[in-house]
């Protein structure tokens, strides 16, 4: 096995090896360290990291949001657009049209 293998092999397994830990915090303190992470521009683990002094890696994230959506939500989404429900694609555009439409709502009225 090459050097280079055996050290790209010892960070999977040193990753391999990271527990994930969850915590059941009351609703006020989650949506504290939600808002901080936020604000910050971090993931929610990132901003929990930060407040331990823990180091928080740099890689790039893609910044999107994810929903998932079911055979019945693409015919309900369907509708509403007047689209064929296997018209993926164009749901897509539509649905992000109308999210960037409401957030520009949400963001007029904070």
């Amino acid at each position: 096995m090459t050097k280079k293998l055996q050290e790209k092999w010892a960070s999977s397994i040193a990753a391999m090896k990271a527990v994930q830990v969850a915590f059941d915090l009351d609703s006020r303190f989650q949506y504290a360290i939600r808002l901080a992470a936020l604000k910050e521009g971090l993931s929610p683990s990132d901003q929990i990291r930060t407040m331990l002094d823990l180091p928080v890696t740099t890689r790039p994230k893609r910044p999107r949001l994810t929903v998932t959506l079911s055979g019945e939500d693409y015919e309900r989404l369907a509708r509403r657009y007047g689209l064929a429900a296997d018209a993926q694609l164009e749901i897509k555009k539509k649905v992000m049209q109308e999210l960037m439409e409401q957030a520009d709502l949400l963001l007029k009225d904070s």
